[in-house]
């Protein structure tokens, strides 16, 4: 028993150290017309949940727009005030969450709306307590569950940054290259010139008679 709960403990620490990584909470003030947008870089096929709220404030309204580096349109809401927002990434993209804010009448100049915006992609972003019911999970069970798909998570992201490693090796390797090249094109380059003003500078002075 005294195992078991230790083990448990285990799992609990280790997820909450873990988990953070994949849960980003923020809170801003928005001004009137003001445009402000939370940018974020995520993997291929990752879950992406988002749960914003903005306070009341009469005369304004605010629009939210989530879009990636493309230009395409993940998410839309006119006159937002509370809501959630989910996608999942078609490729190692950067995203971006936009809170327009617009006067409506003039009781909202001058006046700030407090933004709340919570994020979770990943592991964090998947719908636990559904998949405990759905495949009858014990809560040790559950845990376990968390962890190992949020230790394959942790292998990915390691293999997505060797293989960043060995692009940027490969780009180092292939640029050096070119610099060589380079180099020795620029090297017979300034040989010709040096030879070609020794062959004229003889012939000019051979024509002023001045050597033979």
């Amino acid at each position: 028993m005294k195992v078991k709960h230790r083990l448990g403990l285990l799992v609990l620490v280790l997820l909450c150290l873990l988990l953070r990584r994949s849960v980003h909470a923020v809170s801003f003030l928005l001004d009137h017309d003001v445009k402000k947008c939370i940018r974020e870089e995520v993997h291929k096929d990752v879950l992406v949940v988002g749960e914003y709220k903005l306070s009341d404030v009469n005369g304004q309204k605010t629009d939210l727009l989530v879009a990636d580096s493309r230009g395409h349109t993940l998410f839309r809401k006119d006159d937002a005030s509370r809501g959630k927002f989910a996608f999942t990434t078609e490729d190692y993209e950067m995203f971006e969450v936009c809170f327009h804010s617009i006067i409506t009448a003039q009781s909202g100049v001058n006046a700030q709306r407090e933004v709340t915006l919570t994020l979770k992609h990943g592991v964090e972003a998947k719908s636990w307590e559904d998949l405990a019911k759905a495949e009858k999970l014990k809560p040790m069970e559950l845990e376990l569950r968390k962890l190992e798909d949020l230790a394959e998570s942790i292998v990915n992201d390691f293999a997505y940054m060797r293989a960043r490693e060995e692009e940027m090796r490969d780009t180092n390797e292939s640029t050096n290259t070119r610099v060589l090249y380079f180099s020795i094109f620029s090297m017979i380059c300034l040989l010709f010139l040096a030879a070609w003003q020794i062959f004229y500078l003889r012939r000019f002075f051979q024509a002023k008679k001045l050597i033979e």
